[in-house]
């Protein structure tokens, strides 16, 4: 036996449990619904857990250590692979139970029990360098050597130079 197409709104199997008079009509948003569906499985996997340690990582471990390390992925297992740039990775080894304290600490529950540390370059720009400093024009080259001629020090007249050459050269 066919179904009625009049009866399938009746029907409270494809209708939801709201009577008629409380349903509200029309387009709804796809987002709330989703991401309650999703929240639970999300959370099951550790999902949110990697998320968040990406969002706050500079937070959570600091500044310093951030410039040189990426949360890659959270194992079920608490093992947290992290991207090392070469240079750190050494010292990074040494400081894990701190990083892993730390991160435990900011979730408030052990997250994380071990770092699996993989070497290479970090997926995050590189700051911009600084433009280069225009060539000075002859009368300033000479101004500059006139004023640093009383410095008897080498290291320091070299330094001040070169100050004084981005300075002048930036207000050009």
């Amino acid at each position: 036996m066919k179904p009625d197409r009049d009866n399938l709104t009746d029907s409270p199997s494809l209708t939801g449990s709201l009577p008629e008079s409380e349903r509200r009509q029309g387009f709804r948003a796809v987002g709330v619904a989703v991401s309650k569906l999703a929240a639970p499985i999300v959370a099951k996997r550790g999902g949110g857990i990697l998320v968040r340690l990406k969002t706050e990582w500079a937070a959570i471990i600091g500044a310093d250590w951030a410039s040189v390390t990426w949360p890659l992925a959270l194992g079920r297992d608490g093992v947290l692979k992290l991207r090392a740039a070469s240079m750190a990775a050494l010292e990074l080894q040494h400081r894990a139970p701190l990083l892993i304290e730390r991160i435990n600490l900011f979730f408030g529950r052990s997250v994380v029990i071990r770092l699996a540390l993989v070497q290479g370059p970090l997926p995050l720009d590189s700051p911009p360098s600084d433009p280069p400093v225009p060539a000075l024009a002859a009368g300033d080259v000479a101004a500059l050597g006139e004023q640093l001629s009383g410095i008897a020090d080498p290291e320091l007249r070299a330094a001040l130079g070169r100050l004084g050459h981005a300075v002048i050269g930036g207000w050009s």
